[in-house]
């Protein structure tokens, strides 16, 4: 990566240059004769996706299960979808399964998190690949460059990918116009308490891939901070050296308004704070307040002389424990949703 501007911390740099690469550089025919006896899975957390997940999963099955014998299992889950996601994942060959049975007897939780988290306890692979469920035009590399410094090199535990996010309107393309959250509140957060992690092009990324020894021994939070926690988590657990980044070129998906990239940014906010408590950098007494207010175009009730209506959101988020510690009370045999 080329750097302009003031120079980046010789540890930030040094890192960069050795645990970036390119999906380029992972082929799925070098990634066969490197897997040996590992099992692979690939699971995608979906919520009302039956437009994309259909084409995802099929092209995941014919590159990387029929063509070649790279990925052994093929999960979606669930996550309390009202269309018909999980009819259109089946169809086209994954394994369904329903977040809420994966997570039956443990406290109800919401989010994408949770689905993620339900989709490691269904998994049996060695190394688990997460994939969104609302890519566009998805091609195999998307799996291929997540996994190939895991299959190549024991000393990586996790891989996270990062790309060009075309922001798409109605009258014009900015080729790199999304990530806005990562740009305007992730990125300087990060940088602010955990400047280790300055050297991730998108810390967001919702594409990544780990160990399921490393994976199940960190929470998942239940709302959109799951990507910050996963990247805090996992620095204070295995070492900066221990993660790796793969660039898996563009990456178009369904873009959210603003006001909810405002809801994001708030969960996001509150999973920084939880983490920098358990550091001691934030007072452990203190809460943050959970309640995000927001102001949209229309009349309001209670301020009649402003042309705006008073939205009121639930910006907290929950975790579940490291799967580690509650395995006995995870369902063994999986049920289709």
């Amino acid at each position: 990566m080329r750097e302009t501007g003031s120079i980046v911390s010789p540890l930030v740099e040094a890192w960069a240059t050795y645990r970036t690469t390119s999906a380029r550089d992972w082929p799925a025919g070098r990634l066969v004769r490197a897997k040996g006896d590992s099992r692979l899975s690939v699971v995608l957390p979906a919520r009302n996706e039956e437009a994309t997940v259909g084409a995802i999963v099929s092209t995941i099955r014919e590159h990387l299960m029929d063509r070649v014998a790279l990925i052994d299992e093929l999960i979606v889950v669930d996550s309390r979808s009202t269309d018909r996601t999980a009819q259109v994942a089946r169809a086209a060959g994954a394994e369904v399964v329903s977040q809420d049975d994966m997570t039956r007897g443990l406290p109800r939780l919401a989010g994408k998190g949770d689905a993620l988290w339900a989709g490691l306890a269904a998994a049996e692979g060695d190394i688990v690949a997460f994939v969104d469920a609302d890519l566009r035009e998805f091609r195999p590399h998307f799996v291929t460059g997540l996994l190939g410094p895991l299959l190549t090199d024991p000393s990586v535990e996790f891989v996270k990918g990062f790309y060009h996010r075309p922001l798409v309107s109605a009258h014009s393309v900015e080729p790199d116009g999304g990530g806005r959250v990562t740009e305007l509140m992730a990125r300087p957060l990060l940088n602010l308490f955990w400047p280790e992690l300055a050297g991730f092009v998108q810390p967001l990324a919702g594409e990544y891939a780990g160990r399921r020894e490393v994976l199940e021994q960190v929470p998942f939070v239940s709302g959109y901070g799951v990507e910050t926690a996963l990247l805090i988590d996992l620095l204070e657990l295995v070492g900066l050296d221990a993660l790796a980044q793969v660039d898996l070129g563009e990456r178009r998906h369904r873009h959210q308004d603003t006001a909810a990239l405002g809801r994001m940014s708030a969960q996001i906010m509150q999973t920084a704070w939880s983490r920098l408590q358990r550091r001691g950098w934030a007072s452990p007494g203190t809460a943050p307040a959970t309640l995000l207010t927001q102001f949209r175009r229309g009349g309001s009730d209670t301020l009649p002389h402003l042309d705006r209506e008073i939205v009121v959101s639930d910006v907290s988020v929950q975790e579940r424990p490291p799967l580690a510690q509650v395995r006995h009370r995870v369902p063994r045999r999986r049920v289709a949703a």
